[in-house]
């Protein structure tokens, strides 16, 4: 099980950008059952908050809109995920908390990768991060 950051999301949706051709290429994959992925609601509510905050509403209703129908199963964020979060967030100092609520999510689901461009992940072990290039790469 793959899990999907915000970031894969937007850099599929957004302009000219290196990393713009593999997300959308991951995120059509996935969404024709090829690569099995998940990702959580806090993902959506980052889309969201990202093009509100920038004035660019009707871009983030369809990256929401397309993104909903991509993944086929969401992940709740729920207290006991939260806890395991603050966990996480105590012994990584330098990790943000998103990022924690994300990590936690991929401990729930076991031994999953997450599949971001940021590298602030690396620091957590058992945390394996993953680009969509490698996800392509190894298909």
């Amino acid at each position: 099980m793959i899990f999907l950051d915000s970031n894969i999301f937007m850099y599929a949706a957004g302009g000219p950008h290196p990393h713009k051709a593999p997300s959308a290429q991951l995120l059509k994959r996935v969404a024709a059952g090829d690569i099995e992925a998940t990702t959580n609601t806090e993902v959506f509510q980052e889309i969201l908050h990202r093009y509100r905050a920038i004035g660019r509403w009707e871009d983030g209703r369809k990256v929401y809109q397309l993104a909903r129908r991509i993944v086929p199963g969401i992940e709740p964020v729920t207290v006991a995920l939260l806890d395991v979060s603050f966990r996480l967030l105590e012994r990584y100092p330098g990790l943000m908390a998103r990022d924690g609520l994300h990590a936690a999510t991929c401990q729930r689901l076991g031994p999953a990768k997450m599949c971001s461009y940021d590298s602030d992940y690396d620091v957590i072990a058992g945390l394996e991060r993953i680009t969509p290039q490698e996800i392509l790469a190894g298909l």
